[in-house]
This record gives C-alpha cells, sequence and structure tokens, in this order.
C-alpha cells in the first residue's frame, strides 16, 4: 500500500549530533512544488515596468511601452459614463390641486393679487344698478415746475371752467407765475350730480406766497377766497466774528451759508488782496433772511460785506441797484467799481489771432486787427459786456457789422454777420444776443471777426480787462447811505430770535381731546 522513499538524512558531527536547520535542508513540500517553480520564476524574472528614459528602441524598452499602453487602455476602459441619473418625476398636479395651492398663495398687486379663497354670491344676494359714489373725495396734489394751476385743478378732477374760474379768483391775489413750483394744494371734491359729469371743487387750500396763504371754498354753492396772511420778519442776518486762520472757515463756522460766503470772498478780493488780511481783523456780512411764523426761513442774498481793524471800519460795501441798471457792490462813499475780463461774445474757439498774417483772400501780409472765432453759421453773439449800439449795419469787407460803445473809451466790433438782434442807439447788457455768425464781406467761411477799441485804436482783445466806475450822488446817495445805516444798526444774530406768533383762528386745535387739553392747562392754578 505505502511505498518507501529514502530519505537522505545529513552526516552527524563527531559527537553524533544533528541539527535542526541542517535536518530542514530539504523540506517535505518541495517534492510536491518542484514542479510549477519554472514558469513563475521566469515571470518574476521579466520587467514588466523599465524605465522608459533608459535604453529607448531596446526589446526591454519596448516592452515597457507596451506595459504602459495596455495601462491606459485598460483605465480608458474602465472611465465611468457621466450621463445623468433620471429620478422618479412627480406627476403634473390636476386642476384641482392647482387651485388649491393657489389659495395658500399671497400674490403681488403688480400681478393681480388673484390668490385665495372666494366664495361664491348665493341668492340673497342682489346685484346693484349702480355702485354708490363717495360723498366728498380728498386729496393733495403738486404744483410741477412748468405746469399751470388751472391744469393741476384739472387733472385733480376739477371741471374746465371751474378751474378757469378758480384761477381767475387767484390771480387777482397774487401772481400764478410767482407761485413756487412744489407746493402743495389741498383740495376737496363734492359730490357731483351725473356720472358723466367733474366733480365741484368744495374746498383748495395751498400757500401762495411766503407770507400768505389761499383757500377757495364752497358756500351756499358760490365759490369764496378766503386770504390768510403769515407774519414774517424781514431782520436781515448779520454774523460777525475774528478771521482767525482762515476766513472762509471762520464766516462759515459762524453760520453764514456757503453761497454767502463765496459772494463775501468775491467781494473782499475786488477790493483788496485776502493775504493783506490780519488774522485779528474782523468780519461782518449780512445776508437778506425771511422768516415766517409758521417755521419756514428763506435765505437770500448778500447784501453787505465788511471787514474791521482795530475797532474802526477798514472796508464796507453795500449792494445798491442805481437807476435801472442791474444790482452793483458800492463802496461806503457811495463810489462802485466793477472790474474782469472783457466776455468771450461767442460760444467757440479761437482760429486766428491778433497781429500780422497773410490774408487768405487778398493774398499778402497785413495786419489782422482783431481775433477770429470758428463758430458755426447761425451761432449767437453775445455782447462783451455793457454798453450801447454805436452801429449796425454794412461795412466795406467786415460785411455786417455791429459796434458797441462800452464805459472807459472802449469799444467792441463784431463783424462777418449773418443777421442782426439789435438795431442802432439801443443799449445792451454783457451776454445779451446783439447778432449770428455769418460768412459776409471778404470771408472764406462762417465764423466772427472780433475787434477791440480802446480810444477809436484797434488792440488786442484778449489782453485787456475793464474798470467800471459809478459815483452817486443826490438822492440816490442819500437813500444809499440811509440804508447803509440801517443795516448797519442790525445786532447780530437778531434774525435768529424766537419770532412771536398772531393768534389767529388756525392756531385754534382742531380736534376735541385737543380743545380739552388745552382748557385743562389754562384752568390749571399756577
Amino acid at each position: 500500500m505505502f511505498q518507501p522513499q529514502p530519505i537522505d538524512f545529513p552526516v552527524t558531527n563527531a559527537a553524533g549530533d544533528v541539527t535542526l536547520i541542517d535536518a530542514m535542508t530539504r523540506p517535505l513540500r518541495s517534492v510536491a512544488e518542484a514542479g510549477g517553480a519554472g514558469w513563475r520564476e521566469w515571470l518574476a524574472d521579466i520587467d514588466f515596468a523599465p524605465d522608459l528614459a533608459a535604453d529607448i528602441g531596446s526589446l526591454r524598452w519596448f516592452r515597457g511601452l507596451a506595459t504602459f499602453t495596455g495601462l491606459i487602455m485598460l483605465a480608458l476602459a474602465m472611465l465611468p459614463d457621466f450621463a445623468p441619473l433620471y429620478g422618479k418625476q412627480s406627476p403634473l398636479p390636476t386642476e384641482a390641486e392647482f387651485e388649491e395651492a393657489r389659495a395658500q398663495m399671497i400674490m403681488p398687486l403688480a400681478f393681480g393679487a388673484d390668490s385665495g379663497k372666494r366664495m361664491a354670491a348665493t341668492d340673497s344676494v342682489i346685484a346693484l344698478g349702480t355702485s354708490p359714489e363717495r360723498p366728498t373725495i380728498n386729496l393733495i396734489t403738486t404744483l410741477g415746475r412748468g405746469d399751470s394751476f388751472a391744469r393741476v385743478l384739472q387733472r385733480a378732477g376739477v371741471g374746465g371752467a371751474e378751474a378757469s374760474r378758480v384761477a381767475a379768483m387767484v390771480s387777482g391775489v397774487t401772481d400764478l407765475g410767482n407761485i413756487t413750483p412744489g407746493t402743495p394744494m389741498e383740495i376737496t371734491l363734492g359730490r357731483r350730480n351725473s356720472r358723466f359729469s367733474a366733480r365741484p371743487l368744495d374746498a383748495i387750500s395751498f400757500r401762495a406766497r411766503f407770507d400768505l396763504n389761499l383757500a377757495v371754498n364752497r358756500v351756499n354753492d358760490r365759490l369764496q377766497l378766503i386770504r390768510r396772511p403769515i407774519a414774517v420778519d424781514d431782520t436781515p442776518l448779520r454774523l460777525r466774528g475774528v478771521i482767525g486762520d482762515s476766513l472762509y472757515k471762520s464766516v462759515r463756522a459762524a453760520g453764514a451759508p456757503a453761497d454767502a460766503v463765496q459772494n463775501f470772498l468775491q467781494v473782499i478780493a475786488g477790493q483788496t488782496n485776502l493775504s493783506n488780511l490780519q488774522s485779528t481783523d474782523e468780519f461782518d456780512i449780512i445776508v437778506e433772511y425771511r422768516r415766517a411764523e409758521t417755521g419756514e426761513i428763506e435765505i437770500g442774498d448778500l447784501i453787505f460785506a465788511g471787514i474791521d481793524r482795530g475797532g474802526k471800519a477798514k472796508l464796507q460795501m453795500l449792494k445798491w441797484r442805481s437807476g435801472g441798471g442791474g444790482a452793483q457792490w458800492f463802496e461806503a462813499s457811495g463810489v462802485g467799481k466793477t472790474q474782469g475780463l472783457m466776455g468771450r461774445p461767442v460760444a467757440a474757439g479761437v482760429t486766428s489771432g491778433y497781429g500780422i498774417r497773410r490774408h487768405p483772400i487778398l493774398g499778402f501780409r497785413r495786419m489782422h486787427s482783431g481775433v477770429d472765432f470758428g463758430a458755426g453759421y447761425g451761432a449767437p453773439v453775445y455782447a462783451a459786456t455793457d454798453g450801447s449800439i454805436a452801429y449796425a449795419g454794412r461795412k466795406g469787407g467786415y460785411g455786417n457789422f455791429i459796434k458797441v460803445n462800452h464805459s472807459g473809451g472802449l469799444a467792441s466790433g463784431y463783424a462777418h454777420l449773418s443777421r442782426y438782434a439789435v438795431r442802432a442807439g439801443q443799449r445792451v447788457r454783457r451776454g445779451q444776443v446783439i447778432g449770428y455768425v455769418g460768412s459776409t464781406g471778404l470771408s472764406t467761411g462762417p465764423h466772427l471777426h472780433y475787434e477791440l477799441y480802446r480810444g477809436g485804436r484797434p488792440i488786442n482783445p484778449l489782453s485787456v480787462k475793464f474798470t467800471e466806475r459809478a459815483q452817486l450822488g443826490g438822492d440816490q446817495l442819500r437813500r444809499f447811505r440811509a440804508r447803509l445805516e440801517q443795516l448797519k444798526s442790525v445786532k447780530p444774530g437778531a434774525a435768529l430770535t424766537a419770532l412771536r406768533k398772531n393768534n389767529n383762528d388756525n392756531d385754534q386745535p382742531k380736534r376735541e381731546i385737543d380743545r380739552l387739553t388745552q382748557a385743562g392747562i389754562k384752568k390749571t392754578p399756577a
């Protein structure tokens, strides 16, 4: 049954002992594994991942390349699919389910606000033939810029004839054009006789002027105008203080408006160098100021500017309107002086300056006694400063020509015009349109040739400053000094004191609780 196999035991040593390691030099399982040891060792000796940077082109290198390519193909084959995974979709709601969901929504007014549940009308509901109207309508409208008083009433629902009648009543008290844009108007419309007619005006009230409230009420089917004057204090605002480190900051810190401070600095700089002012000097500024008993205030223009040094007036300037001209700044002695550059006669750039040049038509060099402005045909031409028209007509190579005489022996000329806007002998103001750009006379195209004369001789218009002086006398000087003394008598800060209100019907409480409270306060003993 069993066949014996010889076992080769190792040779013993001199003592006859055998060690365990020597006895196991040939394991028992080596006999069973001897048949498969060849191919495993062969696979173990093969290098499937050699360094592809070494031995390029050899069999070993191509074996590594094949391994690398195979791994890439295996990775691409196992690449997952990124297609979407569709879940289970819920079915669309039925009409009943949709209406039930809408009943729990809150829809915006812009989308109709038609959400929520509604009860259907039963047989007990009787439809109305016509819907009832409100007996009166109270609303507030605003007068817009450039709007008319009658159109505001018509937009509010007042009939055209009644709006014109109310506008005529108001215009008899104040100029409708002087009503400040943005003025709110409280309007009450009454019951109308027919659905197809305009509602009658029962009442309207508004602020017609700073010192006047107007109301139009319907009494016994007739409109009545009610005036409600408002107490107004016209005391000008006077501010004084020490200049310190900065004149602007000191005046602003005293409470002067920013516009008034800018005007103050311009007036002072026109009379003296601001760097010559000392930190111990005092400024004196007076501004137009109006305040109503209702709390509103109006701040006007700067009317007085002064500098004091050592308790004495160093500079006093008063804004005064003399004769039919505009307002001008005068010294306390009644002498007015205006300085500045001549105004630009047209809104365009200079294309040819003053001096010797080659004439574009005549072809030879000659004196160009003016300045050319490259304006387009028909552009407005403005007076450089105040003056009177000395000539307006045709003048040789100048074409249509205007000459304006100014004060101080100055005169200005405007040539090649297309047409005139003034006539000889007419007074003009700085910036007033006197003509329009053209190409008449010796001209190659539309432009303005502008000249300036001093003593009848042409000078460079771009290098001239003008100075105008005016001297008051007679009754004008007396009224000027009286006004100056009146303003100097105003105490600093007097316009900021509390204004006493007049007791009128408007101050009476309109609610019953307010009347009872006021009566209880009056009966309470001190």
